[in-house]
């Protein structure tokens, strides 16, 4: 399947193409779902409630959060991103949104002992240790803050929480993966 390439694009008014891998009917009913119709309606609230377009990403976070009433949020941060994390932090607590914020160097484990193939006797970043902290202190909601390529694919396995992302980590691009295709665009020209 290819929605890209897709030139009536029936869905768009509320028609199947016939070529997705769902019965439309047993999508709808797992949207029912107590735990799925909470999250549906909250993510209604910032998309259609007028306010998709005038919030950033920490704001509508904000919002979600109280809307969804999580009480235990966490960070899983990483360390070079400690400073960011710390205002981010602040304006969260400023908000009435308590945060525990874990560093992706947590336990202090080498990567030659994480990474069999590594010879380097240095701190690894621990996205397991990040996840199992934040699920032993019953975290319902975590935002993921820089997390390395790789290292946040293991982290989410690992969460038995709800998560989003707030900032992907692209150093090249200060943290904005979409200007990335303008490196593609040059290159093609």
């Amino acid at each position: 399947m290819n929605c890209t390439s897709c030139k009536p694009k029936t869905c768009k008014a509320s028609q199947s193409c016939g070529s997705e891998s769902f019965i439309s009917n047993d999508i709808i009913e797992e949207y029912k779902i107590p735990k799925n119709q909470k999250i549906a309606q909250s993510a209604a609230k910032l998309v259609d409630g007028m306010k998709a377009g005038n919030y950033s990403r920490i704001s509508e976070m904000i919002e979600f959060i109280k809307d969804m009433q999580y009480k235990n949020v966490g960070f899983a941060y990483c360390f070079g991103m400690e400073n960011e994390v710390r205002a981010i932090k602040t304006i969260f607590k400023d908000n009435g949104i308590k945060v525990s914020a874990i560093s992706c160097s947590i336990g202090g484990i080498n990567q030659d002992d994480v990474n069999d193939t590594s010879c380097i006797h240095k701190v690894s970043c621990n996205p397991l240790g990040q996840a199992h902290q934040l699920n032993s202190e019953k975290t319902d909601f975590a935002i993921i803050i820089g997390i390395c390529l790789g290292h946040d694919i293991l982290l989410q396995r690992k969460l038995e929480c709800d998560f989003s992302t707030l900032i992907v980590k692209d150093r090249v691009h200060r943290h904005n993966p979409i200007l990335g295709i303008q490196e593609f665009n040059h290159l093609s020209n």
